[in-house]
C-alpha cells in the first residue's frame, strides 16, 4: 500500500468560528493548492491545479488516464518548481498530437481532456456521441458486502481534517486497500492511486476504485485508460459518464452511502444484484 504524503497539502489558518451564536477564535486546517506542471518525454502535457503531494504518483497516473502512453519508464519530480518529469516507450497518437501542437486539448469540468484536431476543435461532437475507444475485459466481481465495507474506506485523515479535498482508494479484488490518495482536484485523486499502481507493478484490471467526488464522462474515461472495471462513488455520475461506463465495460457505482448504492452499468460483476438487464 502507498501512503499518502500530507508535505505541503494543508496549513492551519486564522478564523473566527461561530456556534449557536457564540464566536470563538480557532486555528482551521486548511487545503493547500499549487500549480502543477508534468512533461511526457520532454513535452508539456498539463499545468493543473493540483495538492504538491505524491507528485510522482500524479504524474505517473496522468499520462496513463489521460491516454498518452501505454506504460511509464521513469518518473522524478522536481520539487522546487512543481515539474514532473515522465517518460515512456510507448506514447499514443493523442501524445503526438501534442507533441506535434496539431491537438487542441479541451478540458470539462471532470477534469478530463479531449484531444480534438486542433482545425475542427471548435465543431467537435458532442461528447455523448463519442464512442469508446475500447471495452475493458475483466472477470473481478465483488459483492453487495463488499462495496459497503467499500465504502467505509473511501475517506483519509486530510479529507476528515479539512473538508476541502477529494479522496480516491484504490482495492485489491478481495478488498485490500492498495493506495489512498487525496487532493483538491477530484480526478487527480484517480491520477495518484492509478500512479501509485503503476510504478508498484500491480495489475489494476484486477483492482476497482473508491471515489468520493461525482464521475462525470472525463473522471469514467480515466478509469477506462487505466482498465479499472469498477468503481464506487459516494457522489453522482452524469448521463454521459453512464453512457462511456456501459460502452467501455466499466461497472459504474454511485451513491454508495451506508448501506445503499446505485448500480447503472455492468451490473453482472456485483454477486447478489438482481437485474433484469
Amino acid at each position: 500500500m502507498t501512503d499518502e504524503n500530507y508535505a505541503g497539502a494543508a496549513e492551519f489558518i486564522d478564523a473566527v468560528k461561530v456556534t449557536g451564536g457564540k464566536s470563538e477564535n480557532i486555528e482551521d486546517l486548511t487545503a493547500l493548492e499549487d500549480q502543477v506542471t508534468v512533461l511526457l518525454n520532454g513535452v508539456t502535457v498539463t499545468s493543473q491545479v493540483a495538492t504538491s503531494s505524491n507528485l510522482d504518483e500524479l504524474g505517473a497516473g496522468y499520462v496513463i488516464t489521460e491516454g498518452l502512453c501505454k506504460d511509464v519508464k521513469s518518473v522524478h519530480t522536481d520539487g522546487n518548481t512543481n515539474t514532473v518529469y515522465v517518460t515512456s516507450d510507448s506514447v499514443t497518437e493523442n501524445f503526438r498530437k501534442i507533441q506535434n501542437k496539431t491537438a487542441a486539448t479541451q478540458t470539462g469540468t471532470s477534469g478530463g481532456v479531449e484531444y480534438a484536431d486542433a482545425a475542427t476543435a471548435s465543431k467537435r461532437k458532442a461528447i455523448a456521441t463519442v464512442k469508446a475507444p475500447h471495452v475493458i475485459e475483466s472477470d473481478i466481481e465483488i459483492g453487495i458486502d463488499d462495496i459497503y465495507r467499500a465504502t467505509k474506506e473511501i475517506i483519509s485523515d486530510l479529507w476528515v481534517k479539512t473538508g476541502g479535498v477529494h479522496c480516491s482508494v484504490l482495492f485489491r479484488e478481495g478488498g485490500e486497500i492498495v493506495a489512498v490518495m487525496t487532493d483538491v482536484g477530484r480526478h487527480n485523486t484517480v491520477d495518484k492511486v492509478v500512479g501509485s499502481a503503476i510504478l508498484n507493478g500491480i495489475d489494476l484490471n484486477k483492482c476497482f476504485l473508491g471515489c468520493t467526488g461525482r464521475q462525470p464522462y472525463g473522471m469514467v474515461k480515466k478509469c477506462m485508460n487505466a482498465g479499472i472495471p469498477i468503481i464506487i462513488s459516494k457522489a453522482a455520475s452524469t448521463a454521459d459518464g453512464i453512457r462511456l461506463a456501459r460502452e467501455s465495460g466499466i461497472t459504474l457505482i454511485c451513491f454508495a452511502r451506508g448501506e445503499r448504492f446505485t448500480v447503472y452499468s455492468n451490473p453482472q460483476r456485483v454477486r447478489g444484484v438482481k437485474t433484469d438487464q
